[in-house]
C-alpha cells in the first residue's frame, strides 16, 4: 500500500488504526495473529493499518488467512526502533521506522489511534512531539487497568511522567476519570490519591498540595481522599492518582507478584501426585480465577492528554494481549476518549482558579 492509498480522515465513516507491527519483541507475528482474534470476536469493527515491512506481514496475513480482508491494509516502512535505542536520537534518524510513520497516519488525519509495543520512551515522544498535548494539558500520563478481586480500576500515571507536580497529579485524575468510564463502564468513577496515611496532612508536600487541588475540582471529579497501597483491592476506588515515577514501581511490583504467585502455586500443586489429584479436581476453581485476573481483555495501556488516540503495548504481549489493546482502541474511539477529556478540562479551567491552572 503507497502513502496516497485514501485511507481518509478522522471524519471518515469507520475507524482506523495504525498499529506498530515491527516494534514489539516477536516482531509482526503476534501482531497479525492479535489482529485475526480481535477481527474474529468482533471487538474492532473499524479498518485496521499495518505499519512495517509489507513482504512480511503480507506472508503472515496469509498464514493467518487475512490476505484478502477489505478491512486490513499495510504501510510499508524499512526501519526499526530497537527497545534500547534513546528516544529523541531514534525518532530524528529513523524517520521511515513502523513506529514513525504509523504516528505519521494519525497526525496527517489517515488513521484515528495508534498502537505500538515498541519502545516506550519513544512512542511518548513521538506522539507528544507530532501529536501535541491538548489544550490546559502540561504533561500526558500512562493509564492502565489493574485487575482485582471483582473489580478493576485504573492506575494513572504508569509511567509517562516521573516527576510529576501537583498540577500534573490533578490532570491524571481527570484523564483517568475518562478513561475509567470509557474501559470500566463507569459513570462516577470515585478517585483516589495514592499516598502513605489517609489522614489530613499525612504525606509529602506535593501530595497535600494536591489533595487540596483534588478537593477543589470536586465539581467535575468524585474524589474520595487519599489511598494507601492496601485499600487498593478492596474495591474503594476506581481511579489511583500518583506520579510516574510511584506508578511504575507499583505496575512492576504488581506484575512481578502475580507471576512469582503464578509460579509458586503451580510448583507446589505439581508437587506429588496427591496434590495433582487435588489441583485436577480444583481445575474449575482455577479457571474461573484466570478469567477474574486476565489481563489480556485490557492489553493496551493510553497515552492520555493528547490530541489524538495513543497507546502502548507491552513488548512482550502476544496476541490475547494484542486483541485487547486494538479492543481498547475501539471503545476510546466509539466513546470519543479525547473529546470527553476536552469537555472536562473546559469544567476544570472554570471550576479551578486560573492562577493554579497555568
Amino acid at each position: 500500500m503507497s502513502e496516497d492509498s485514501g485511507l481518509g480522515s478522522p471524519t471518515t465513516p469507520g475507524n482506523i488504526l495504525a498499529i506498530d507491527a515491527m516494534g514489539g519483541d516477536h516482531g509482526p507475528t503476534e501482531v497479525v495473529a492479535g489482529v485475526r482474534l480481535a477481527l474474529r470476536s468482533a471487538s474492532y469493527q473499524g479498518r485496521i493499518l499495518l505499519v512495517g515491512d509489507k513482504p512480511i506481514i503480507e506472508r503472515l496475513l496469509k498464514e493467518e488467512g487475512l490476505r484478502d480482508n477489505e478491512r486490513i491494509e499495510v504501510l510499508h516502512t524499512t526501519e526499526v526502533i530497537g527497545m534500547h535505542e534513546k528516544p529523541v536520537t531514534a525518532l530524528k534518524q529513523k524517520k521511515d521506522s513502523s513506529m514513525v510513520r504509523a504516528i505519521e497516519m494519525v497526525k496527517e488525519g489517515r488513521a484515528h489511534a495508534v498502537l505500538s509495543q515498541g519502545n516506550t520512551g519513544a512512542l511518548m515522544a513521538g506522539g507528544t512531539l507530532r501529536l501535541r498535548p491538548m489544550a490546559g494539558i502540561t504533561r500526558p500520563a500512562l493509564a492502565t487497568v489493574i485487575p482485582s478481586r471483582g473489580h478493576r480500576f485504573i492506575l494513572i500515571d504508569a509511567g509517562a511522567n516521573p516527576d510529576g507536580e501537583p498540577l500534573h497529579l490533578l490532570h491524571n485524575a481527570l484523564l483517568g476519570k475518562e478513561y475509567a468510564c470509557c474501559a470500566l463502564g463507569i459513570k462516577q468513577p470515585r478517585v483516589g490519591l495514592l499516598t502513605i496515611g489517609t489522614e489530613e496532612g499525612k504525606g509529602s508536600e506535593k501530595i497535600l498540595q494536591t489533595h487540596d487541588l483534588l478537593k477543589g475540582a470536586n465539581g467535575v471529579l468524585n474524589y474520595c481522599g487519599p489511598v494507601e497501597g492496601f485499600q487498593l483491592f478492596r474495591n474503594e476506588v476506581d481511579v489511583v492518582v500518583c506520579d510516574g515515577f510511584t506508578g511504575n514501581i507499583l505496575l512492576k511490583s504488581l506484575e512481578s507478584c502475580f507471576d512469582m504467585l503464578k509460579t509458586f502455586l503451580k510448583e507446589e500443586l505439581m508437587a506429588n501426585p496427591v496434590r495433582q489429584t487435588g489441583a485436577f479436581l480444583s481445575s474449575g476453581a482455577y479457571r474461573a480465577i484466570k478469567r477474574e485476573l486476565n489481563p489480556e481483555e485490557h492489553g493496551g495501556a493510553p497515552l492520555l492528554g493528547l490530541n489524538r488516540l495513543v497507546l502502548k503495548a507491552h513488548g512482550s504481549s502476544k496476541r490475547g494481549y494484542i486483541a485487547g489493546a486494538i479492543r481498547i482502541a475501539a471503545e476510546a474511539l466509539k466513546h470519543d476518549l479525547t473529546g470527553a477529556i476536552r469537555a472536562d478540562l473546559d469544567k476544570l479551567a472554570n471550576a479551578t482558579p486560573k492562577t493554579e491552572l497555568k
